[in-house]
């Protein structure tokens, strides 16, 4: 069943912002983004991940949506440590969907930290939406990505800022997709002309190809299964 996308219209602002790892749902958020808004600016971060050719596609993407600014972020990678998707020693689980438990390629405070790079880029340039392309239903389980946890964010952020205090700007974190499944997610990136072979959602790479095992390749595979449309990814 597919579920209408709400995108905020209360206020006169024609800038949208969206956090963009190169991988399938936050170029969705991208497509959607641009659909909306007038004029919309990219963040990506560079923290050390294993799977860095994502950045390269983020690029291709934002100039694909036309998006009038994109920010890689380079990040202290050793801040970073103790998951399977920054540190060398541990390796990403293949053939295997975690369930009930948060997996080892858990990020510490990932989307915290991503989301306070926008949260200053807003107030900077006066943009009250802020997309990011958190999924609560097929997805590893990761805690940033919950609804609690971007409703509480929110929450924060307007507290936090000059602007908002100040009542000239009220920060709303746009997550279109939280509550989607990844067949559905699909099926609307089609729509909006996202090239998903230009996307790469896999944990570990083989020469910048998916690996087609681990649990975000799995999810990605049964998301396509399902919306019956072909896989466009690139497999090694």
């Amino acid at each position: 069943m597919n579920k209408a996308i709400v995108v905020r219209q209360d206020i006169n602002i024609s800038k949208a912002i969206v956090l963009l790892s190169g991988g399938l749902d936050s170029t969705t958020c991208l497509a959607i983004a641009s659909s909306k808004f007038d004029e919309v600016h990219t963040i990506s971060f560079d923290y050390g991940q294993k799977h860095r050719v994502e950045l390269e596609l983020a690029e291709y993407n934002s100039k694909k949506f036309g998006a009038k600014i994109h920010k890689i972020a380079k990040l202290d990678p050793t801040f970073f440590q103790n998951s399977s998707l920054t540190n060398k020693d541990i390796k990403v689980k293949k053939d295997y969907l975690t369930e009930n438990s948060i997996p080892d390629s858990y990020v510490p405070a990932r989307n915290t930290v991503f989301l306070s790079y926008a949260l200053a880029y807003a107030e900077s340039i006066q943009c009250s939406s802020i997309f990011i392309g958190v999924n609560s239903v097929d997805y590893s389980g990761y805690p940033d990505c919950r609804p609690e946890f971007i409703a509480s964010y929110e929450k924060m952020a307007n507290l936090a800022i000059k602007d908002a205090v100040e009542g000239k700007l009220r920060i709303k974190i746009e997550t279109p997709l939280i509550d989607i499944a990844k067949s559905e997610i699909i099926k609307i990136g089609k729509s909006l002309g996202v090239d998903y072979s230009k996307t790469l959602s896999c944990y570990d790479p083989i020469e910048d190809k998916a690996c087609g095992h681990c649990d975000s390749c799995l999810l990605r595979k049964n998301g396509f299964e399902q919306a019956g449309i072909k896989d466009e990814t690139q497999y090694k």
